[in-house]
């Protein structure tokens, strides 16, 4: 018998068969990563049987948790009825109309196959619509792999991420810093821009917060010089509050980019977005000369599989209970996370939205803000310390989504939080004595 771990054994089999061995660049680790065998409610187990509080939750598409009683339920029945048709079916009705009523800007929504295909359509809608070719958006943000929004997405922010970009996508993408003054700049100087993108929780799902008021002087930019305005709420949308962002805050953009939580954790996602910039996509309707204005196709768009979980988990989250739940839950370990290192004196600030937390742990958050430290020096802390805390939790049955962030569901309970807060709190003493943490 093998002393190596399932895992282990698991990714040379991968190694063998799939690109690297992962379906995703991120999930690659040295010496392996993990393979998951299950998941339940707030919970996750992997193939060697090891038990985590699970605080990625699907990449935080799972507000309801994992394998909820009523999503499985919708899954299975409408798997006995077929799971893909190539044809329109009553459930995608029902599926928009949900998001209609949830989501202030969709006055009309278009599915699509992810969250990066919503971006890449929502900004071809923009240029058609403007009539120009280049977009603004802002450094660090995240809107998909696609090589509209390639340009930016990490630093160094003025030069492609990856080998394979078309030179001409980067010329037509304006990186500005996610201040007013830099996109009054951007959109003074440069004529040809149509269309601003933006994730409205900062950079990361708000890691890095956007300034007091961006979003409100955004929306007055964009009319201003007439540019359309994408709000990605990928994550924020149906976990800031049942209509997103921009429902809590009364801030509706032109278009609205939706993935995760809108299909209940299933592959896909959505473009909402008035009804005079979606009318683009009607075939009935002359754009331009042409019908439709902006062509758009997808094979698995709107399948009734995922149709019919999206329908389950919206309709349960469009009374706000599910919010508020998850929102409890964050709160508690967010307050319990910032006395623990207040406790050990360890200098740094524990921050977050809705059902997020962001933990930071380094100098310049002496009043427990990370307000003003700008993105580099939120995400450039030391990588032994971003390890530190990410193994010294995971040994302990806690596994976090990014970087030393995650987020929380109904499904979390206050044993969860408490376990979570004694796996922090041992994590950190281990750090402090091997002499790895800055002291406040």
């Amino acid at each position: 018998m093998s002393d190596s771990s399932a895992s282990e054994r698991l990714f040379e089999q991968a190694r063998s068969s799939m690109a690297g061995g992962v379906s995703h660049e991120a999930r690659y680790a040295e010496p392996f990563p993990k393979y998951i065998a299950r998941a339940k409610g707030a919970h996750k187990w992997d193939e060697d049987g090891t038990k985590y509080i699970d605080y990625a939750m699907g990449s935080a598409s799972m507000l309801l948790g994992h394998a909820h009683p009523d999503i499985v339920a919708a899954i299975s029945e409408q798997a006995t009825e077929g799971v893909f048709f190539a044809d329109c079916h009553a459930t995608e009705i029902e599926w928009s109309r949900l998001i209609q009523k949830m989501v202030p800007s969709a006055e009309r929504v278009r599915f699509v196959g992810s969250g990066t295909e919503a971006t890449m359509l929502a900004i071809r809608i923009g240029r058609a619509y403007s009539g120009k070719d280049k977009i603004l958006r802002f450094e660090g943000h995240y809107h998909g792999w696609h090589e509209f929004v390639d340009l930016g997405m990490k630093a160094p922010y003025d030069q492609p991420s990856s080998l394979g970009i078309l030179p001409g996508t980067v010329d037509a993408t304006v990186v500005a810093a996610p201040t007013i003054e830099a996109v009054e700049s951007a959109l003074k100087r440069d004529g040809e821009i149509g269309t601003i993108i933006c994730e409205v929780s900062g950079a990361n799902y708000g890691s890095v917060p956007l300034p007091e008021g961006f979003l409100i002087a955004l929306r007055r930019l964009a009319d201003e010089y007439g540019a359309v305005l994408i709000f990605d709420e990928v994550i924020t949308g149906f976990r800031w509050s049942p209509g997103g962002l921009q429902a809590r805050d009364g801030i509706i953009p032109d278009l609205t980019t939706m993935a995760k939580i809108v299909t209940g954790g299933m592959p896909g996602g959505a473009v909402g977005g008035r009804a005079e910039f979606m009318a683009l996509l009607d075939p009935a309707f002359e754009f331009e000369g042409r019908r439709p204005g902006v062509t758009h196709k997808g094979t698995f768009n709107g399948n009734a599989l995922v149709a019919a979980c999206a329908v389950a988990a919206l309709t349960k989250i469009s009374t706000g209970e599910p919010n508020r739940q998850a929102d409890a839950a964050a709160g508690k370990l967010r307050d319990g996370l910032r006395n623990i290192m207040a406790n050990h004196q360890v200098a740094g600030a524990v921050y977050g939205e809705a059902s997020t937390f962001h933990i930071y742990l380094g100098e310049g958050a002496e009043d427990g803000s990370v307000a003003g430290l700008g993105a580099a020096k939120i995400r450039g802390v030391d990588p032994t310390v971003v390890r530190g805390i990410r193994g010294g939790l995971r040994k302990r049955g806690v596994d976090l989504m990014s970087h030393m962030s995650g987020v929380t569901s109904i499904a979390h309970s206050d044993e969860d939080i408490d376990k979570t807060l004694n796996a922090f709190e041992d994590t950190l003493r281990e750090m402090i004595a091997d002499d790895v943490l800055g002291r406040g």
